[in-house]
């Protein structure tokens, strides 16, 4: 529907982003203005719900939050009721945890990467399209995304919102000889890991920078997945530092002070809180892990980033193009599958599948590597481990602030490409829905792109 000083463009439900939310562009004389990712979902009530629950049920509770990253949120709500209980859990029961981890990195990068994502660099409309013409890579990546599945059925019990996992490790660990066909199938998903990354690495990837500061966790000696300690690499623009993108200026914050430094606001035009590190947009996800704790990847995932154009990031490498995301997704695909063999092979069942977690009085703090991102949760509990108040702070939840920028700078480069007679509607819209999902956003979390709405002046 057009009229006179404003156009609103109507974008049909797409099933390579989740949930639901419109994008409304305000552009005054050719210039964008704001760009608003207007997300409508009804609130979920999670933290409300978690309330007067014992200190057992947040891993299985949380794990419903999402059917894509439930491994996530499972681990992150161990962690931090452990925090609050006083017990680490360590050993071979904290590498079955990295192992799980890496299954579901493995399957939902997979699933970005191959069905989400790479349709908008080969001009399709979805994953049907793209099998037409690349059947191959398409069946490869459900090859990938299978290996995955496999790996968090066997340690979680089922592939979707699994059930093995509880506070202080798991109700049952596996026998060696349960992980050796697993570890057959990774093996071979090696391989395609490797022609994936190459594939990838083939697309033509447009101009585009994010300036914002970058949040990941960071593990000494490691890439880190399943904990870490927040890290923060300053932006690139005005008062950010690092003006070549690089890592001056890295600082870090202890995992309590999250909230400290981590705050979220309610805007007026979404139902989701957005937040703000220090004050300033930032970002979390790959793009950020590859720039805290890139050098700490294996040898042999440091020669792919390297074979895909990513240079070296123990040379300082930072990769801050939003659409080469799916570069580093696809180098850390291959990481997870050579840590899960890694793991694999070094594996000796322990003692007992957990450790007891007593109830305390007490405030907990844990934080992990959702594939989108660093996911933060905070539990207080009573005396008996009744949950007095709960806090998550999923990864989409904070990139939105930095979604949004993105959206308004290639919303503003399409209409200063398109000259005088303006980007028409099709074309405009097509760019913004690629730029949300360069960041591939959880949005059983938060949102779903639907409408855009140009209001044009």
């Amino acid at each position: 529907m057009t009229h006179r000083g404003s156009r609103v463009l109507h974008v049909g439900s797409l099933a390579r982003v989740e949930g639901e939310g419109a994008l409304h562009l305000a552009v005054d004389g050719g210039a964008v203005t704001a760009a608003r990712l207007r997300i409508y979902e009804p609130p979920r009530f999670f933290e409300a719900f978690l309330r007067g629950r014992g200190h057992t049920e947040p891993p299985d509770i949380t794990a419903r939050v999402c059917g894509i990253c439930p491994v996530a949120y499972q681990l992150s709500a161990c962690a931090a009721v452990e925090d609050a209980c006083g017990v680490t859990v360590d050993g071979s029961l904290a590498e079955l945890r990295r192992l799980l981890y890496c299954g579901e990195w493995i399957e939902s990068q997979t699933l970005h990467v191959h069905l989400l994502h790479a349709p908008d660099f080969l001009g399709r409309a979805g994953a049907v399209e793209l099998a037409r013409t690349h059947r191959a890579e398409v069946e490869r990546g459900l090859r990938l995304k299978q290996a995955g599945n496999a790996l968090v059925e066997v340690l979680g019990g089922r592939a979707i919102h699994p059930v093995n996992v509880r506070l202080g490790g798991f109700h049952r660990t596996p026998h060696p000889r349960e992980l050796a066909p697993v570890r057959e199938r990774l093996r071979r998903a090696l391989d395609d890991a490797w022609g994936a990354l190459r594939w990838v690495a083939g697309f033509d990837f447009p101009d585009a920078h994010a300036d914002e500061d970058l949040l990941a966790l960071a593990e000494p000696g490691r890439y880190a997945i399943a904990g870490g300690v927040p890290t923060v690499v300053p932006g690139t623009g005005a008062g950010g530092g690092g003006a070549g993108g690089g890592r001056a200026d890295v600082r870090t914050f202890p995992v309590r002070e999250f909230a400290a430094h981590v705050a979220e606001e309610q805007v007026p035009y979404s139902t989701a809180l957005q937040s703000r590190l220090d004050g300033r947009r930032h970002l979390t996800g790959s793009l950020a892990r590859y720039a805290v704790s890139g050098a700490l990847l294996s040898p042999l995932a440091l020669e792919a980033a390297r074979e895909a154009g990513l240079g070296d990031p123990r040379e300082g490498a930072v990769c801050r193009n939003p659409f080469r995301s799916i570069l580093v997704r696809s180098v850390e695909v291959l990481y997870a599958v050579e840590e899960a063999l890694r793991i694999i092979d070094a594996y000796e069942p322990p003692p007992r599948p957990y450790v007891e977690v007593p109830p305390r009085a007490g405030t907990g703090h844990g934080a992990t590597e959702a594939p989108r991102g660093l996911l933060y949760h905070r539990y207080t509990l009573d005396a008996d481990g009744t949950v007095a108040e709960a806090s998550l702070v999923p990864p989409t939840a904070q990139n939105q602030g930095a979604i949004e920028e993105h959206l308004r700078r290639v919303a503003q480069s399409r209409l200063d490409a398109a000259g005088p007679e303006g980007a028409d509607d099709a074309e405009l819209t097509a760019w913004c829905e690629r730029a949300v999902r360069n960041h591939d956003p959880c949005i059983s979390c938060s949102a779903h792109f639907l409408d855009l709405a140009v209001d044009r002046r």
